[in-house]
């Protein structure tokens, strides 16, 4: 009991650091798009960008699914996605860049303080998802099937602001709940096994998958974390790790490339399940551009230590 009450006690500090530090951007983040929604902005950008949309195959309306996720989460991208008239393919199209690039912001963020440059991160996600969508677009087979509970948006009025500023301000309240909770649970969890030497069994057991990867033995609880909760959610672990130099620089580098296209695996491809989505085709061609990415920079990386040699 002594050892679980250690565990808990060292977990206080750093997350509600981090907590506070998530937060600090959350909340303006969260508030300023949802005002740009608000008074119109977002749809006057979404609809400056519509005509680029048909590389990818998707009609003009897409590209305010793919602002808002890009902006905010993959939740807001569904919302819109229910409330428009997509086929299941343009879905699908969607489902991969926004799975790669979602919640730009705040997980850019996330991955600058555990070692990265922001200018990278958003360069690998925005590449490596617009090109997923493209080669989406050339291998999906036609599918005319919309989604049947699909609404005419041209009739939708906004309502009055205070109403607008309350519901925000309820849903956020619940999410900074949900933040705590989350955060300070991972931290303990995280302390609990490193006190009981789990996590070495732990990183045993993935050793085959890390080496898949790319990635370094000491990074699997990380890679795990990322990809059971993501990125935001995660951030507690992911920078306690790098603090601590449990991973250096590079090896953090290296994860924060592989995570960058591919996380939470398991909540946001859930969600697009939801909604008639193949698992398959979200889930392993992200895995697969993972892979390619971080292989890719190892190459790169090396090439350029021996040229300086």
């Amino acid at each position: 009991m002594s050892r679980l009450v250690k565990a808990f006690k060292a977990a206080i500090a750093p997350s509600f650091k981090t907590i506070r530090w998530l937060l600090s951007i959350m909340i303006p983040v969260s508030l300023g798009v949802k005002m740009l929604e608000y008074f119109g902005i977002l749809h006057w950008i979404a609809n400056l960008i519509k005509p680029v949309f048909s590389i990818w195959g998707l009609p003009g309306e897409a590209s305010l699914v793919i602002l808002s996720g890009a902006l905010l989460n993959i939740y807001s991208a569904i919302a819109i996605i229910e409330s428009l008239d997509f086929t299941i393919r343009e879905i699908t199209i969607m489902a991969i860049m926004l799975l790669i690039a979602h919640n730009l912001i705040i997980e850019t963020a996330v991955q600058k303080k555990t070692g990265s440059s922001p200018l990278s991160m958003l360069a690998v996600r925005l590449i490596t998802a617009f090109t997923a969508g493209f080669v989406f677009n050339l291998i999906l087979p036609e599918n005319a099937s919309h989604l049947s509970n699909a609404i005419n948006t041209a009739t939708f009025s906004h309502p009055p602001f205070l109403e607008f500023f309350l519901t925000w301000a309820i849903a956020t309240f619940w999410l900074i709940l949900k933040i705590i909770i989350i955060i300070i649970s991972l931290q303990v969890l995280h302390n609990v096994l490193d006190e009981y030497k789990i996590l070495d069994l732990l990183s045993k057991g993935m050793k085959p998958l890390m080496r898949l990867f790319g990635l370094p033995l000491q990074s699997s609880f990380m890679w795990l974390v990322a990809n059971v909760v993501g990125l935001a959610w995660g951030s507690a672990i992911l920078v306690e790790y790098v603090k601590s130099g449990k991973v250096n620089k590079y090896e953090a580098n290296l994860l924060n490339h592989h995570i960058a296209v591919s996380h939470s695996l398991l909540e946001d491809t859930l969600l697009f399940m939801a909604i008639g989505v193949n698992a398959f085709w979200i889930t392993f061609p992200r895995i697969f551009l993972a892979i390619v990415v971080v292989w890719g920079v190892r190459i790169l990386l090396k090439n350029r230590l021996q040229a300086h040699l």
